[in-house]
Order: C-alpha cells, then sequence, then structure tokens
C-alpha cells in the first residue's frame, strides 16, 4: 500500500495513537487540535487493559505501563463512615500523563498542529477535508476523525442527525495533591479503592500518579468522581454545566469554571449524604469539575476517506473502564487494514466490520452498568 497524507481530528490519546501507528507504518500524518494550551495534566488514572498494553508495545513503550499507583485493596463504605466490606483485589492506576506524554513525544511539533479547532469535514472523488472555524481547509487522502465526545468529523460519517444522547446522570469530579486530603479521611481512603453506593447515586475514590508520573507518597493525587442524577428537561443539567461566567457547556464543565455558589452547594450535598470521609475528599477540591454521561453508537465508523476513532465513534460510559483501551484497539486496527494488499475501500470496511462489533459491544455493557442510576 502506497503512504497516505492523512489528517487527524483531535490531539488527545486516541489521535496520538493513530499519529504514532501510522507515521511509524510510513504514511504523511498531521494533528489538529484545537487546545492551544496543551492536554497534559487533565488526566488521571486507567485501568491497564488488553489493548493498551499492545500499543505500548507496539512502540516500545512497554514502561510506561508500570508508571502508576497501587490500590492494595477494595472498601465499601456505609453512610456512616464504617467499613462494611474488603476484598483483597489489588490494581494499579496507569498515569494518563504518562501514557499521553510517550505518544505526544512521538509526533514531531511540526505535526501537531495546535489551536486548530475543526467544524466539519467533507470529501469530492480522491480526496477529504477538515474545515476549521478559522476558514482555512486542509485536504488529505484519509480523515480520522478522533476529536471525541463532541466530534465534528462525525457527521460526515454517520449522518447530520448523528449526536451523543443524555444518559441522564453525571459525574462530579475532583483531583488534587494527596497532601491536601483531610487526615482522618486520608487514613482510610489511601492507598485503598473505596466505594460508596446509594439510591441512583454512587462515590468512588483513588490514589493516582502525580501529574510528572510520580508515585512517590506525597506527590500523587486523590481522585474521587461523584455519580449523581442531574433532570435535563428542567433546566438543571445546563445550570450544572454553567460556568462562572454564565457560559454553558455542551458535555462538560472544567476545573476552575464551577461557581463558587455551585461548589459551595455540592459541598453541602456531599455532608448530608456521604460518609465523612468522602465528604471531607469533596470539601478538599477547590476546583470540581463534571462531566455529563453521554451515549453514542454509530452506525458507520467509516464513509468513502473519512474514518471515526474512539469516542467519535462510541461514547462509552466510563464504568466500563474501557474509553481509552477502546481506541487504542481501534488505531491498531486501523493500522493492521492499511498494511493489507487491497485497495483503500476494501482496507476501510474490513476496520469498519471489526471495530464497530467492538464499540457497539462495549457501549452495550456500558448501558448495563449504568442502571442503577435510571
Amino acid at each position: 500500500m502506497p503512504s497516505l497524507k492523512i489528517a487527524i481530528a483531535g490531539g488527545s490519546l486516541g489521535g496520538l495513537f493513530a499519529a504514532v501507528l501510522l507515521h511509524d507504518a510510513g504514511h504523511d500524518v498531521t494533528v489538529y487540535e484545537r487546545s492551544r494550551h496543551g492536554l497534559e495534566g487533565r488526566g488521571a488514572g486507567l485501568v491497564g487493559q488488553r489493548d493498551i498494553f499492545a500499543i505500548l508495545r507496539a512502540v516500545g513503550c512497554e514502561h510506561v505501563a508500570r508508571v502508576g499507583v497501587v490500590a492494595r485493596e477494595r472498601i465499601f463504605l456505609d453512610r456512616s463512615g464504617a467499613i462494611v466490606n474488603r476484598q483483597q483485589t489489588p490494581q494499579t492506576q496507569i498515569s494518563w500523563d504518562m501514557l499521553f506524554r510517550a505518544f505526544r513525544e512521538r509526533v514531531p511539533d511540526e505535526r501537531y498542529v495546535s489551536g486548530r479547532t475543526i467544524i466539519s469535514a467533507e470529501q469530492s472523488e480522491g480526496a477529504a477535508r477538515l474545515i476549521f472555524a478559522d476558514g482555512g481547509t486542509v485536504e488529505a487522502d484519509l480523515v480520522i476523525g478522533a476529536d471525541g465526545v463532541g466530534s465534528a468529523v462525525r457527521k460526515a460519517v454517520a449522518g447530520p442527525e448523528a449526536a451523543p444522547a443524555y444518559a441522564g446522570y453525571a459525574a462530579w469530579r475532583g483531583l488534587y495533591s494527596e497532601k491536601d486530603l483531610p487526615a482522618e479521611a486520608a487514613a482510610e481512603l489511601l492507598d485503598r479503592f473505596a466505594f460508596f453506593s446509594m439510591a441512583r447515586s454512587h462515590i468512588l475514590g483513588y490514589l493516582v500518579a502525580g501529574p510528572d508520573g510520580s508515585s512517590e507518597v506525597g506527590r500523587r493525587r486523590y481522585n474521587w468522581v461523584w455519580y449523581r442524577r442531574v433532570a435535563e428537561a428542567d433546566g438543571s443539567l445546563a445550570r450544572a454545566l454553567t460556568d462562572a461566567s454564565g457560559q454553558v457547556h455542551q458535555f462538560s464543565l472544567p476545573a476552575g469554571a464551577m461557581p463558587q455558589a455551585a461548589r459551595d452547594d455540592l459541598v453541602r450535598a456531599a455532608e448530608e449524604v456521604l460518609p465523612p470521609q468522602f465528604a471531607a475528599a469533596v470539601a478538599a477540591e477547590t476546583s470540581p469539575f463534571i462531566q455529563a454521561i453521554f451515549d453514542y453508537a454509530t452506525p458507520a465508523m467509516v464513509s468513502g476517506r473519512i474514518v471515526l476513532l474512539g469516542d467519535a465513534a462510541f461514547v462509552v460510559r466510563p464504568h466500563t473502564a474501557m474509553g481509552v483501551a477502546k481506541a487504542a484497539g481501534d488505531a491498531l486496527a486501523l493500522r493492521a487494514v492499511l498494511a493489507q494488499d487491497a485497495d483503500l475501500a476494501t482496507q476501510l470496511a474490513a476496520y469498519d466490520e471489526t471495530r464497530r462489533a467492538v464499540g457497539n459491544e462495549i457501549a452495550a455493557y456500558g448501558r448495563e452498568l449504568g442502571k442503577s442510576f435510571a
């Protein structure tokens, strides 16, 4: 197969996975990322899955899988804060930031273009194009949409009505230095996965590596995630996703954007319904962020010379712990089909057939896990 000129929309992990693999395979690859300020420091920890290990082996970065924090056991709390169940299931959380850095370093700077917001994709005979908000375009033999839940490329493949559907709940999140966790809470929460469940709500917390990948005591971060029902029809979701300037965000509210009054309400709610350890963990986060939970399953991953990858194709619920692994699997599969002795249409049809089945399976699994929030 001759070398292809490939334009990738989205410079987070999915886009980087594809960029590195396809560049190494001899293709002419450029990534276009809308953020101007970089994506490092935004990730927490992720569960090691088969496809993550496989893509690390493929680029000679197996060491990244060994950088993380080990939770020695799982504990389940009741409302009073008592431990009602323990499970001796040690688990390592791989550092998202280290994974991102390992792949970003393998993309030449001139091939990673920041500050370019993509608004759509289109194609004609023999070429595909990305269209940018500034009016510019770039033409390529193949366009890959790896631009996440709010993908601008998706409609070019799945049709004008393609959009994620809100699942009825959101995740409030905190991520901060372990030193900021109050001592009494730290005594039970650190070095463990901790859980508390109630009707239509669930909170969990665990340690992750520091932003520099450090797993040393004192340099790690504590990560908590609190799933809560929030209605859309009455405007509650829009209010939750409104930042301090009054702007309503579509899918998530970034750290530092939450109005102080909303943060105070969150802390009060935690004190009222959560075990003391988790209430303290929530209160210790001065800049919580929110991720609304959505579902999307594409009817097709390929249209002509435009391909979807990762969350652009399947938005799956975070309970699956498969989002990054799914993107890695897509990138590995795309590299494999483009190496086949066949024309591009046949290659991409094989990609669509194999990865769409996998995406549908993971999406269905996530919906099943999320039934308790209905």
